[in-house]
């Protein structure tokens, strides 16, 4: 991975972090709920998959199938971190089975 590939992830990361924590200032007196908080609780996944779609179309066949890896753990609504964990440990397995 080059250098400004890490920048942009981590700067990414962070613009990710920084939304949250503005979003909980901001709306710190203000109850919640429904359409609303759904809405919300959504940000930071899309924000991930920004990050992670140009790697899935412009890489090769383990980060393809890795994608469909996580996707399908997504898809049983396991925890976040855990989906996370499952995506880069089947990236890392595969590259080196696939090469």
């Amino acid at each position: 991975m080059s250098s400004t590939a890490l920048l942009a992830i981590i700067g990414m990361g962070v613009a990710t972090y920084l939304t949250r924590l503005s979003g909980f200032y901001l709306l710190r007196g203000v109850n919640l709920s429904g359409p609303m908080k759904a809405a919300l609780d959504a940000l930071p996944p899309a924000v991930l998959m920004a990050v992670i779609a140009p790697v899935i179309l412009t890489t090769g066949w383990a980060e393809s199938i890795a994608a469909a890896i996580t996707a399908i753990a997504a898809f049983y609504r396991l925890p976040l971190t855990v989906t996370i964990v499952i995506g880069i440990v089947s990236v890392v397995l595969l590259r080196s089975v696939l090469g």
